[in-house]
């Protein structure tokens, strides 16, 4: 399952409705937690989010909005005797910050953190089937934005495997091989498929518009991001570092989004919906306006 838990959505301070930030990314055999802010611990009991779920940490800047739930969480993955490493990435500049939360009280420390300070744009980790990379942000302090992509593939096309005679076992085994003999014929992969984008997360948060927020969000399936003030405040989001809900629609607009999520909201603003007017203005695709707890899917792909 590819799936997105939002467990926090208010931007500096907490309200009765919104807690601090935190975003739990389910994809496939990984758990990436992002910007863990204060009362993480709690939102996760809430979701049904298990601390052993986690296999990464990513903090995209130390403000504590984002980060103050880092010790609780760490110490509950301690707790819970999570049976993997977890990595943690975050900006170089604020490696001080993090060992300090690391480190910020007394406690069993079993758990096997694994820390990855980001100094620059590019890939800060891959496997075979997924690529994570980090890009530089608009916020006053270093900031990262996160993008996980997974690997271009093929996809079976089966009137061109009948063509071919290809079925049953064969069929994996051309996955697997990327070629096999039929009737003494030998049958390629290119010849019974077409390729198939791998699907994309970007997590965008605390920015001015920028060349990393477009990089970020480029053919994204699922954008996540920060849409802290209304357009009308647009003055109050360049002076403070933040997007406006018309900037993150636009955003995602042009670069071809396929689900946006608009987060991290001022408390300011008593009305969740005029962020979805704002952004239905620039971007005709599926806008959700998180609220804690909410559980986006990843969308299916492309036919």
């Amino acid at each position: 399952m590819r799936e997105l838990v939002v467990l926090g959505t208010s931007s500096q301070v907490p309200t009765r409705t919104r807690n601090h930030n935190g975003y739990f990314l389910s994809w496939d055999g990984e758990g990436i937690l992002f910007d863990p802010g204060d009362g993480t611990q709690r939102q996760m009991s809430l979701a049904g989010v298990s601390a052993s779920d986690i296999t990464r940490i990513c903090v995209t800047h130390f403000h504590g909005d984002h980060c103050l739930g880092l010790p609780g969480v760490i110490q509950r993955i301690s707790l819970d005797n999570a049976p993997h490493p977890v990595t943690a990435h975050f900006p170089a500049s604020g490696r001080e910050f993090y060992d300090r939360l690391r480190n910020a009280s007394v406690f069993y420390d079993a758990a096997d953190i694994r820390p990855d300070p980001i100094a620059d744009d590019g890939f800060i980790a891959t496997s075979p089937k997924w690529s994570l990379e980090a890009r530089r942000l608009d916020h006053g302090i270093d900031t990262y934005g996160y993008r996980l992509v997974e690997a271009d593939g093929r996809r079976m096309v089966p009137e061109l495997l009948r063509q071919h005679g290809v079925s049953g076992p064969a069929v994996g085994s051309l996955q697997r091989d990327g070629v096999v003999t039929v009737d003494g014929r030998a049958v390629t992969i290119e010849a019974v498929s077409v390729p198939r984008p791998g699907q994309r997360f970007a997590f965008v948060m605390d920015t001015r518009l920028c060349e990393g927020v477009f990089a970020l969000a480029a053919g994204a399936d699922l954008l996540v991001i920060e849409s802290t003030y209304l357009d009308v405040d647009a003055g109050l989001a360049a002076a403070h570092g933040h997007l406006t809900a018309g900037q993150a629609a636009r955003v995602a607009a042009e670069c071809g989004v396929r689900t946006l999520v608009l987060t991290h909201f001022s408390q300011r603003y008593d009305d969740p919906t005029r962020f979805a007017e704002e952004a239905a203005k620039a971007f005709d695709g599926e806008v959700v306006v998180a609220e804690d707890l909410t559980r986006v899917r990843v969308p299916a792909r492309r036919p």
